[in-house]
């Protein structure tokens, strides 16, 4: 998989490309990830490299202007793949929708700045909004980094017990994932459940259902609903 990402600011993402489980996936090639400055799709001969301009109609900040990103997008080719510009007014992410940028073979993360970007981008690139939740950040950096993450754990040899993926939160029962617990046995008072020693994997398996259903009612109701 390719992942582009056009940015005003490619610092903020250098570092997290290259630790733990991601770094490593990009380092041997499991995953491409492209970091693009919007700055170098400037209007020519624009000494300050703006990329961003006064809203229509008045209202503070500023908005990405339409030209740049888009000329930053063609500019990755003919073949554009599937356009995400991070924003708060996009839909949001989820574990399902996680799973099918997992399928596709290119995706181009456009971050999102000041007050957002101009609508025409949606419109001339055919490309989505997307949230990462119902908060507001200063950009779309760190959700950008949010989609890579999700979407680079799925892919093939990524994870080295990929059978893991189903006992993931929101994996395939649809709850949240089960307490874990690790040494000690116990610890201020508080024991690890009998049943986690046991040896028992049937009895296991049943208390940990039983387990991330419970957790899923009391932190995460709204998916039990219904």
């Amino acid at each position: 998989m390719r992942i582009d990402v056009i940015t005003v600011f490619p610092e903020i993402l250098e570092g997290p490309l290259g630790a733990s489980l991601l770094g490593k996936a990009i380092e041997g090639g499991l995953v491409d990830v492209r970091i693009h400055d919007l700055r170098e799709h400037a209007e020519p001969g624009d000494v300050h490299r703006s990329v961003d301009d006064a809203p229509y109609g008045g209202g503070p900040g500023m908005v990405l202007q339409v030209g740049p990103i888009v000329g930053a997008v063609e500019a990755l080719g003919t073949d554009p793949g599937r356009v995400l510009v991070l924003s708060p007014a996009g839909r949001r992410l989820d574990q399902p929708f996680i799973r099918q940028l997992a399928a596709d073979e290119h995706l181009i993360l456009v971050c999102g700045r000041y007050e957002g970007v101009d609508e025409r981008v949606l419109q001339v690139l055919g490309a989505e909004e997307l949230s990462v939740g119902d908060y507001v950040l200063s950009g779309g950096e760190l959700p950008a980094l949010v989609v890579i993450e999700a979407v680079t754990r799925l892919l093939p040899g990524v994870i080295g017990k990929e059978e893991s993926h189903e006992h993931d939160s929101f994996g395939a029962e649809g709850t949240l994932d089960h307490p874990q617990y690790t040494r000690p046995a116990e610890f201020r008072g508080l024991s690890v459940p009998e049943v986690l020693r046991s040896g028992n994997h049937a009895e296991i398996e049943r208390w940990r259902r039983d387990a991330a259903v419970a957790k899923t009612h009391r932190n995460r109701p709204d998916l039990t609903s219904g």
